[in-house]
């Protein structure tokens, strides 16, 4: 048996689907495999350009395979413009023929992961829809939490599976408000039923899931870990610019915080410390700090802070840059984020 993971779009959720359902597969059927054709996010692994969620369930869970066959093709920078003068199709689809049937041998189901919307790839003649009906794969179709929007959403992905000849399963709902849990539940089954699709399941959204880690930021921004390697996976909740007088600033010191300063701040570099050293066990401390600019505060500074654990990045970029492109991040799970 072959199940796709689809979705509307990008980071809806796909792949968090695939680790719990590869979690529930294995208690029932012991034999499972997985594979995502297409990544375009990826790393290099002894020459190998594997995608990073075929490499985080990898790791999560050994599966048997080889990481190359469970990620055959990883898109590069200009890929597109290349395949577009020199189209070889041919070539992607016995790629991922090859890795398939190894990957799939001896298992009683392959999950297989697709890449953002069904029309993503279509560019290069390998659509999740085209992938879908290469692998011979119903597809179960993952959205984001509302009502109407998901529903329009689903309908337009489904006509691109239709018209490729593959079978929908049904939907799930991802990321949906608590307190909108119930209401959502209830209309989004109404509605897609109309439709003469099943509703096969709705997910709360976990705030906690979509927060970076200290190490993401670090790679994101380009930036230098100077203290607090340990705290490498601390999360990262919310963000606190400063520019304000550090008695202020501590009122927004919590669990979770992220202080964005120039280096030149050391009054609030040692308010965020103090936040940590001065407070009961069980106060909260920030996550991390980014100190921005050309001019670092004084190696004095950065010892006393090495002593609270507190992870600080360096770069010498303008603080609003450096924030403006964290507010842009897109976060992932990633292997190593065990409390994830």
């Amino acid at each position: 048996m072959r199940i796709y993971i689809g979705a509307t779009r990008q980071n809806d959720g796909k792949t968090i689907t695939c680790l719990g359902l590869i979690c529930a597969l294995k208690k029932r059927l012991g034999s499972v495999g997985y594979i995502k054709p297409v990544g375009q996010r990826y790393v290099e692994i002894d020459g190998a350009k594997i995608d990073e969620d075929a490499l985080l369930v990898k790791e999560v869970y050994d599966l048997p395979g080889d990481l190359p066959d469970m990620s055959p093709i990883a898109i590069p920078r200009h890929f597109t413009e290349n395949y577009l003068d020199s189209p070889h199709r041919e070539e992607l689809v016995d790629a991922v023929k090859q890795s398939f049937a190894r990957i799939s041998e001896g298992r009683d189901i392959v999950v297989i992961e697709g890449t953002g919307h069904a029309g993503v790839g279509s560019v290069f003649d390998m659509s999740n829809g085209d992938v879908a009906a290469l692998l011979d794969s119903a597809v179960v179709i993952i959205s984001s939490g509302g009502i109407g929007k998901p529903i329009d959403e689903i309908m337009l992905n489904k006509a691109m599976f239709d018209a490729a000849g593959v079978q929908v399963l049904g939907a799930i709902i991802n990321k949906v408000e608590q307190d909108k849990f119930d209401k959502v539940c209830s209309y989004v089954r109404r509605g897609l039923e109309r439709k003469g699709i099943e509703l096969l399941g709705v997910m709360p959204f976990r705030p906690h899931l979509s927060s970076p880690t200290i190490e993401q930021l670090i790679d994101d921004i380009d930036g230098e870990l100077i203290s607090g390697h340990r705290g490498l996976h601390n999360s990262v909740e919310k963000m606190v610019i400063g520019a304000m007088p550090p008695h202020q600033a501590l009122d927004y010191f919590s669990r979770g915080t992220l202080l964005i300063t120039p280096g030149t701040r050391e009054d609030l570099i040692l308010a965020a410390m103090s936040s940590c050293l001065l407070g009961p066990s069980h106060s909260p401390c920030v996550a991390g700090m980014i100190l921005t600019g050309e001019t670092p505060p004084q190696p004095s500074i950065i010892q006393l802070v090495e002593k609270t654990g507190i992870p600080v990045i360096r770069v010498e970029e303008d603080t609003y840059t450096v924030a403006s492109r964290i507010g842009k991040l897109i976060v992932k799970i990633r292997p190593g984020d065990f409390d994830k």
